[in-house]
């Protein structure tokens, strides 16, 4: 048996541990996309927006001025009144009319349904491996790391589901935004697949039985797992 092998899982799991992190942060933050409708006006309110999986928020913003290459009405950080509801199909009782025409229900239902499906395979993943710590039950690794793997294509899947909701929701002719940009949660999804996808396929190379190290070695003269 490989002496390195807990030290290298322990490593490992550690990495994915930082993936799984900004799986949660971006699953349950509302900082994928900032849109911005075009301003006409200045010395009034503005009303950009932005959201996540689950949660739109919008923010009213006074405008004194423009640099000569903004047509949108700046940064989201700029203070103003600022206002957060949930997508009416995930809460009928709130209000969401925002995105009554602009958005997509299917689009929104797909992008959460698939990171939900992130989460789940995400903390089975990390069941096992902690089983696998505490009974030295290292067959559990294997699974553990197939989960993780999933976990990360779930978790970029759902990134190109908001990523086509986005694109159309501009294109659209109903739409009043005509900026739009991705912020931090979209951020922290993208690092969490790549995380989670590279550490998982590490975790079942290192949880693989150790090949024979010479030609005329067999795999029956290979030591045994303990």
């Amino acid at each position: 048996m490989d002496e390195n092998k807990p030290l290298k899982v322990r490593l490992t799991f550690s990495v994915i541990l930082v993936g799984v992190s900004l799986l949660f942060a971006a699953v349950v933050t509302d900082h994928w996309a900032v849109l911005s409708p075009k301003v006409t006006e200045y010395n009034a309110t503005c009303e950009v927006a932005h959201f996540g999986l689950w949660r739109l928020c919008t923010k009213r913003i006074f405008i004194q001025g423009q640099g000569p290459k903004e047509k949108g009405c700046g940064s989201i950080s700029l203070p103003g009144e600022r206002n957060c509801s949930y997508f009416k199909h995930f809460t009928p009782g709130e209000s969401s009319e925002i995105f009554e025409v602009t958005t997509q229900k299917e689009y929104s239902i797909s992008a959460a349904a698939i990171a939900i499906f992130s989460v789940g395979f995400a903390i089975i993943g990390t069941i096992c491996v902690l089983f696998s710590f505490r009974k030295k039950k290292d067959y559990l690794l294997k699974p553990a790391s197939m989960f993780y793997t999933f976990a990360g294509l779930c978790i970029i899947i759902s990134v190109e589901v908001m990523r086509q909701s986005v694109k159309r929701m501009i294109d659209s002719k109903e739409t009043v935004w005509i900026e739009y940009s991705y912020s931090w949660s979209f951020a922290c999804a993208c690092a969490s697949f790549v995380l989670l996808f590279i550490c998982g396929i590490v975790l079942l190379l290192i949880a693989l039985p150790r090949f024979p190290q010479n030609p005329w070695e067999t795999c029956m003269d290979a030591e045994p797992e303990h």
